[in-house]
């Protein structure tokens, strides 16, 4: 009898080496070849955490390496969007203040508790001590539309959302004195950008917005930290790059009159030689395939991924 395909991520089992350097006078970034980053501003007075990874004890190694530079406060946390594996390790922080655009407050109302199930169901590795996750969800305690000022002293801080794209919450952290930007899932570096709760005509608009701004140097969601104007074209470049390439396959595959299933195997096959080599492609395609031919097709906005859901589309689609 043959045995149902597990999720690509199932199989990622190595451990990644942490790198945590400093990209601008205040900003720097915890990055793990290919795993979730996290980023950190140390202000004049405090200090704030954007993303805060998956678990409070792996959350446990940012706040080591930050008291390796600094004593100061952890004043602020901030939620770039909804995903369980950014946000449930914030209980680690002790923050005052957990941030939020209201977009994304209001996708941990509607979806949460699934988004939680389905994820770590998903990509056990990333959820290191899952048991440390306090009981419950991780709620903002501020949330806001458009754009906030936070002052870190004298260190002008912006939140800002700029764009649907990754979710329709998203939100960048900005230091406009030092051109320096927190960009969550936004942007990813040589990773493969996951889109299963996407807006695919909105993000490559998003992304524009984003290079309007000028950066010099970014902490993109997954990958290196880009430190150079350069390399911060290349990572929002890599990233419309593949969120168009996806959106035109589905499109001419629908358009084709094809079901889900043969558009699936089209756009793998057509995307493979180009980002086959960035970090969890196989295991975020099907979701990502699966969300643009949604709104290729019927649905405007994301459906909620469920840990039934995950596994009924991954037998379609990889069974």
């Amino acid at each position: 009898m043959s045995q149902t395909k597990t999720f690509a991520s199932q199989a990622d089992l190595e451990e990644k080496k942490v790198t945590f350097s400093q990209i601008s006078e205040h900003a720097w970034a915890y990055t793990a070849e290919g795993d979730p980053n996290t980023g950190i501003v140390i202000g004049d007075d405090c200090v704030l955490v954007a993303d805060t990874q998956a678990t409070p004890a792996m959350a446990a190694d940012v706040i080591r390496r930050i008291r390796e530079v600094t004593d100061k406060p952890i004043r602020y946390v901030v939620l770039t969007h909804y995903h369980a594996v950014r946000v449930l390790g914030a209980s680690a922080y002790g923050a005052q203040h957990i941030l939020a655009s209201q977009d994304t407050r209001d996708l941990i109302v509607e979806r949460g508790e699934q988004d939680k199930a389905s994820e770590i169901g998903r990509f056990p590795r990333l959820f290191q001590n899952v048991e440390s996750v306090p009981a419950g969800l991780t709620w903002p305690t501020l949330t806001f539309t458009g754009k906030m000022t936070l002052w870190l002293g004298k260190l002008e801080v912006q939140l800002l959302q700029l764009g649907r794209g990754h979710t329709k919450g998203d939100t960048v952290v900005w230091l406009p004195e030092e051109r320096t930007l927190l960009s969550g899932d936004l942007v990813e570096f040589d990773a493969t950008p996951y889109a299963g709760d996407a807006y695919f005509k909105d993000w490559p608009k998003t992304l524009d917005n984003l290079a309007a701004l000028q950066p010099k140097a970014l902490v993109p969601g997954r990958g290196a930290a880009l430190t150079t104007p350069e390399q911060v074209a290349k990572g929002l470049a890599g990233t419309r790059d593949f969120i168009a390439d996806v959106y035109a396959s589905v499109q001419k595959g629908v358009a084709a009159g094809k079901d889900l299933n043969a558009v699936y195997k089209d756009t793998f096959a057509a995307l493979k030689p180009k980002y086959g080599h960035w970090v969890i492609f196989d295991h975020c395609m099907p979701f990502d395939v699966t969300r643009c031919y949604d709104e290729v097709t019927q649905h405007a906005d994301p459906r909620i991924w469920t840990a039934e859901r995950d596994v009924e589309m991954w037998k379609t689609l990889e069974g």
